[in-house]
């Protein structure tokens, strides 16, 4: 299938999240791909106003790159299920399953899949008895927010507390999760699909937002140094980990390995960054698919799908 023949796409960028910048940078580096690619591609920022610049648009299909609430948790998916538009990514369930890490963590609990131990946080929570209980390292996280927005490493109930403080200026809902020392790598998933595992090594305490999208020293190790056994076991967790929240067309799982080699799922992203940092496009490109490639790749697996 050739990119002329997919149609008028939409790329959908920007919104309200405070992902926002974020967003506009994959949104230009996925509309400039699909130019060069010969689609008739054009872009849409959207606002307050989605469904209203939506209905007024005139497209045949959206190429999803928008982050964070509004765009990656199933608001959006749902307006362009109404207007019957194919659409890349997740579909409505599991793009609000994977953009709540909470609730992620509890579908992954109940397949039986290792994730770390976690508590939700409130005012009112014990700090001294949480910290004990999370072995006196964790990281608190919004539920729902990406790019590590928010998002601190503790060491005693005083942080713990302050933390929960200041992530709970992002998201009411609010978890410490334990910390798992040990690499972090990420399994990118195409079309049902595990691209080659990357591993991420940061001189930051963990990969937080200026790590993913400013530093100069974040290091990305492809191949990932892991022995084929052990990749392969990655690789099929992280599918599998996609599969239980019902993912659809791409993704990426973030996972911890702990000194005893165990993996660890840490949360799934279901419409990941796609700018000239970002780790889809890199393990692509390890697979032989240039970024073109890839893009068109996506909107072809949407058009082809049927939803469910």
């Amino acid at each position: 299938m050739s990119a002329a023949s997919l149609g008028k796409i939409a790329v959908l960028m920007g919104g309200t999240s405070a992902e926002r910048e974020v967003s506009l940078k994959s949104g230009a580096a996925v509309l400039a791909a699909l130019q060069s690619a010969g689609a008739d591609a054009f872009a849409i920022d959207i606002g307050a106003n989605a469904v209203e610049q939506l209905t007024g648009a005139e497209f045949d299909m959206a190429f999803i790159a928008l982050h964070g609430r509004g765009g990656e948790d199933g608001t959006i998916q749902g307006v362009l299920e109404w207007l019957a538009r194919p659409y890349t990514g997740s579909g409505v369930m599991a793009s609000a399953l994977a953009m709540d890490k909470w609730r992620t963590k509890l579908i992954w609990q109940a397949a039986g899949l290792p994730t770390p131990k976690a508590f939700l946080l409130d005012g009112n929570s014990d700090w001294a008895e949480l910290i004990g209980e999370l072995n006196q390292d964790a990281i608190v996280k919004p539920a729902r927010e990406g790019s590590s927005i928010g998002m601190r490493k503790v060491h005693d109930a005083a942080e713990l507390q302050q933390s929960y403080e200041f992530a709970s200026r992002y998201d009411a809902l609010v978890l410490a999760e334990s910390w798992i020392q040990g690499a972090e790598f990420t399994v990118a998933i195409v079309d049902g699909k595990a691209l080659p595992p990357i591993q991420l090594k940061t001189t930051h305490e963990f990969y937080d937002y200026d790590a993913k999208y400013q530093a100069s020293d974040t290091q990305y190790l492809l191949p990932c140094g892991l022995d084929a056994e052990k990749e392969a076991e990655l690789k099929a967790l992280a599918l599998r980990a996609f599969d239980v929240l019902g993912g659809q067309g791409w993704g990426r799982i973030d996972v911890m390995q702990d000194g005893a080699g165990n993996f660890w799922l840490l949360e799934a992203n279901t419409a990941p960054g796609m700018t000239d940092h970002s780790l889809v496009p890199m393990a692509a490109r390890a697979e032989g698919m240039e970024f073109p490639q890839l893009v068109v790749k996506l909107l072809e697996e949407a058009k082809g799908r049927s939803r469910g």
